[in-house]
């Protein structure tokens, strides 16, 4: 790919070790003090690793440099940048052995965690079971067919990967609509720059869907990197089984929960913790007198499955599941007897017998699927949708801040927006991200927090630095946070994502033209879009961010051709007149903005009934992708694909958008040279 050159380690078992945007920001670190230094010893090393992820919470400097001076007791000896990778890992691993490996008890490879980690181990039975899911699911695709069912045993799946094509199938799967098909790039052999698209598109769309994709950029899928994929493609199936996990898709749920429980905190539950709620509910009924609190040890020895199908299916039920004392045997009969409800196999029984938490899951979200064993109460199905309390506009407000958040990176994951900011802490994490240093994290509070006002007092830090930013907070309390009223707080998250889409536009423009000038305003947004349309010889204007015009889609649909002519196949496009034409140009306009490299989370529906937000939003990333794309000749302008703009500009990609999104260490970057910035599809450039 043009002018794309990745870190190049010598040692490919240490290249494997981490991904390109890990390998880029690390070097990047190490450049700046060696540039800083003249050096880089065990003397100046320790100041820089306590900063990095894993290590900044754990251990201490004094410790680091106990440990370096171990390995070089020559403490002026220069240590080459392999050197300082490897004894990153070797931390890494001790901190972990010195935890026992609590941190690992916690992490998932599902949502809550990033796609990436140190410590590289592919599990085969995962594989196995993500492989079976995309024969049955994809096997009557018209494309893929002639490439399944897959191989379960060998490499088929990451050779499959690499176009691209079946990731961004999987997400249509688990999210039906997500990726408009027609700017996928279905051909039997890609180019470099087509392959790269693909990626790039599936990418931002699993951002959209709600994957943590920090750290994982379109090259580490081009290469087939095993851990990467798995962690993506387990994410990706999780958001398909757990979609119906929620009071709004399924009202029934309510059932499983007593009257002591409120229904605002019913509402935050996440996927995960509903599932084992409505699992609790059943084996009570069936007189399982433990309680099951995870989809691992809980359930290894394989008498909750037993007694849940007892609850569910007492037709499939067997005796012998109850009275062998053989965990592997129970395992085996467990599985025999789902097979009757039609659950598909995502486990074997010595996934059971082991623990596996990601495959427990899934089985116990396909049994869900299959037999929720729960009644339709309409009077049950009211209360639900009474105690919502979400119109339409503000249910798609909603669900876009929502993603947003949740591809900043940051620790907490949103499950819903509405319910889980009221305690203070995710905003203060949000405002902390895109402004860092703005938060005292002294006075704060982190979750559980039982006592009202310290909830109280989170949301009174989150004001204040709201008004520090001048934002407008008339008629706003940090009260009306922990309160929930949801229009007061969009009109915060939106001041929020604004804040952060003109600060990213300002220091961009800063650091490629130099220019500390004024900054960039909303105007100067309408401007751009409208000067690039014009100098396209197109005629179509944009009036203004809600110009009814718009709904029609043929102006961003001009634009995104002109910042980059190849991208949008005019083939395909229709005038936007009638509804299903303007649902059609919508939909594609998405598609191809997020093939280009644009991080966005608006719907069709946004473009169609021209939502103010988030066509600002829309335009705006196109102008930050747009900035980052070098100057071209315009032959090669022309000529060139979408990607090698995109590959080209994540090496001259500002360092600020590396520093607020997402880093290795645990401080914000300062200063990163534009030679060592990350992929433009990792979650450095998720911006809007």
């Amino acid at each position: 790919m043009s002018g794309f050159v990745g870190v190049i380690i010598s040692d490919p078992s240490l290249q494997g070790q981490f991904t390109q945007v890990e390998l880029r920001s690390l070097k990047a670190k190490y450049v700046i003090l060696k540039r800083e230094s003249g050096h880089v010893t065990s003397k100046n090393l320790p100041g820089l690793m306590k900063k990095l992820r894993g290590l900044n919470e754990v251990v201490s400097e004094d410790e680091i440099a106990a440990f370096l001076s171990e390995v070089y007791p020559d403490e002026d000896k220069e240590i080459e940048f392999e050197s300082f990778l490897r004894e990153y890992l070797n931390l890494q691993a001790r901190v972990t052995h010195k935890e026992g490996g609590s941190g690992a008890k916690h992490s998932s490879s599902f949502l809550k965690s990033s796609t990436t980690t140190l410590l590289h181990n592919p599990n085969q039975a995962e594989k196995s079971s993500y492989v079976a899911h995309i024969n049955a699911y994809l096997a009557d695709d018209p494309f893929l067919k002639k490439y399944l069912p897959l191989d379960p045993a060998g490499n088929d799946l990451f050779d499959l990967v690499r176009d691209g094509v079946v990731l961004c199938k999987l997400i249509n799967v688990a999210v039906p609509g997500t990726i408009d098909e027609r700017a996928i790039n279905k051909k039997r052999i890609l180019n470099p720059w087509e392959r790269n698209e693909n990626h790039t598109l599936c990418l931002n769309s699993a951002k959209a869907i709600g994957c943590t994709v920090v750290n994982l950029g379109a090259q580490d899928l081009v290469e087939g990197r095993t851990h990467l994929v798995l962690g993506l493609i387990s994410q990706i199936i999780k958001i398909q089984l757990l979609a119906d996990l929620n009071l709004r898709k399924t009202p029934q749920l309510v059932e499983v929960f007593d009257d002591s429980r409120d229904i605002d905190e019913v509402l935050s539950m996440s996927p995960e913790k509903l599932l084992l709620q409505w699992m609790n509910y059943h084996l009570k009924r069936a007189g399982y007198k433990k309680t099951v609190s995870n989809f691992s040890s809980d359930v290894k020895d394989g008498e909750a499955y037993t007694y849940l199908i007892k609850a569910l299916a007492p037709e499939h039920s067997s005796e012998t599941a109850f009275e062998t004392k053989d965990p592997t045997e129970r395992a085996k009969l467990v599985l025999e007897q789902a097979e009757k409800l039609d659950c598909k196999r995502y486990l074997s029984p010595k996934d059971i017998t082991e623990g596996s938490p990601n495959l427990n899951l899934a089985f116990v979200a396909q049994i869900f699927h299959h037999r929720n064993g729960l009644t339709t109460d309409t009077n049950q199905i009211n209360l639900t949708q009474t105690s919502s309390r979400d119109d339409l506009i503000l249910s798609r407000e909603e669900r876009a801040f929502r993603m947003w958040i949740n591809s900043l990176g940051i620790v907490t994951y949103v499950n819903n927006m509405f319910e889980d900011v009221r305690n203070g802490w995710v905003l203060l994490e949000v405002l902390d991200k895109v402004y860092p240093g703005s938060v005292n994290w002294k006075i704060a509070t982190k979750p559980p927090i039982k006592m009202p006002f310290r909830k109280l007092e989170n949301c009174n830090q989150v004001i204040q630095i709201g008004k520090q930013l001048k934002f407008s907070l008339v008629n706003l309390a940090g009260n009306d946070i922990v309160q929930g009223n949801k229009k007061l707080i969009v009109a915060l998250l939106w001041q929020l994502m604004r804040f952060n889409i003109l600060q990213l536009l300002n220091k961009l423009r800063f650091h490629s033209q130099g220019s500390q000038g004024k900054q960039i305003t909303d105007a100067d947004i309408l401007n751009w879009a409208n000067n690039e349309v014009k100098a396209s010889g197109r005629t179509s204007q944009m009036e203004s961010f809600k110009d009814k015009n718009l709904s029609s889609g043929i102006f961003f649909l001009e634009l995104l051709s002109a910042v980059q002519p190849r991208v949008v196949n005019w083939k395909v496009v229709s005038k936007g007149v009638d509804d299903d034409e303007k649902k059609l140009n919508a939909t594609y306009i998405i598609s191809v903005a997020r093939k280009l490299g644009c991080s966005v989370f608006l719907l069709p529906d946004d473009i169609i009934e021209v939502n103010q937000k988030m066509i600002l939003t829309l335009a705006a990333s196109i102008m930050y992708w747009s900035l980052q794309k070098p100057p071209q000749s315009e032959t090669s302008e022309q000529s060139a694909p979408s990607n090698v703009a995109s590959d080209a500009a994540s090496d001259i990609a500002s360092e600020d958008s590396t520093s607020i999104m997402a880093s290795l260490e645990g401080e914000e970057v300062n200063s990163l040279p534009k030679s060592m910035a990350t992929d433009n599809t990792s979650t450095s450039d998720a911006l809007f």
